[in-house]
């Protein structure tokens, strides 16, 4: 019986604690407490290309909260569609401020893509309505999906996505390999990218497994006419593994982690062929 007490006390402190947390989500909503951090993307030479924006929390108590805190409670109730549409907003105004700066006109950048957001009747005029009113170029922003969203109205998305590459937004698809996506799908989806998710990246050198996934990956990719990113490389001897396989871009702690926005454009200014190797040491931060 005080077994039972005690897993009611728990599950009681744990109800609490996530509706004192859904109360503080949807005041940070309303109250726009997040800002985004960048994460650099580099090709087979080095250099930054691209970069993905990454949500932070800033809580006025607990400081810097990372997004496998909030966004999981986000998607659940609903908060994830403000909480989208304030990140789209930044990530287009900062293409638009990029725009007007040489050294950074040629960055695209990517943002990550919710099934509710994607979900939604106006998903496609919101984006493009995004585009106009900041006047950027479309093939600068990149859409990262996921396979778990490809469970559901798989022809409403294939829909959605090409409306918008045919406008020149592109798309990645993230996680790849660790979902629920056909080789069915992914010849219907009107992709331009697809990543190597990081569980495959962390062992590529000691399981042969994950280093025939990576390698089956990037022929797979590149026999469909896409682009392949490797995402959580860590290693030096991890980047040349996945180089030697033909996988052409690079994102990871090897490099850099996710940097607000100063830093990240330090970091770009900063970057040669040589900043992988000049950035091995790098602390890893949570993406």
């Amino acid at each position: 019986m005080a077994m039972l007490y005690g897993m009611l006390h728990v599950m009681q402190n744990d109800a609490f604690a996530r509706s004192a947390l859904e109360s503080e989500l949807q005041q940070a909503v309303a109250h726009q407490q997040f800002e985004l951090h960048y994460q650099p993307q580099l090709d087979s030479q080095g250099r930054v290309t691209a970069a993905e924006a990454l949500v932070r929390w800033q809580h006025p108590e607990r400081g810097l909260v990372l997004p496998g805190k909030f966004i999981e409670l986000a998607e659940q109730t609903g908060l994830i569609l403000p909480l989208g549409q304030w990140v789209m907003e930044q990530a287009c105004g900062q293409l638009q401020a990029w725009a007007t700066q040489p050294g950074y006109a040629h960055l695209r950048l990517a943002v990550n893509i919710s099934q509710l957001q994607f979900r939604q009747k106006d998903f496609v005029a919101q984006v493009l309505g995004l585009i106009e009113q900041h006047g950027i170029q479309a093939g600068l922003l990149e859409l990262e999906i996921t396979e778990s969203m490809l469970v559901e109205d798989l022809s409403d998305i294939i829909e959605k996505m090409g409306a918008l590459r045919r406008s020149g937004v592109t798309f990645s698809l993230d996680d790849f390999g660790t979902g629920y996506s056909s080789l069915n799908h992914l010849k219907r989806l009107p992709l331009n990218q697809i990543k190597i998710d990081q569980s495959f990246v962390r062992d590529v050198l000691t399981d042969a497994n994950d280093a025939s996934i990576a390698r089956t990956v990037v022929a797979l990719g590149h026999n469909l006419g896409l682009t392949v990113i490797a995402e959580g490389v860590e290693t030096a001897e991890q980047h040349a593994f996945l180089a030697a396989c033909g996988c052409e871009f690079f994102q990871g702690f090897l490099f850099s982690p996710a940097l607000p926005i100063a830093a990240f454009e330090r970091y770009v200014q900063d970057s040669t062929p040589r900043g992988a190797t000049r950035c091995a040491g790098a602390t890893p931060w949570a993406a």
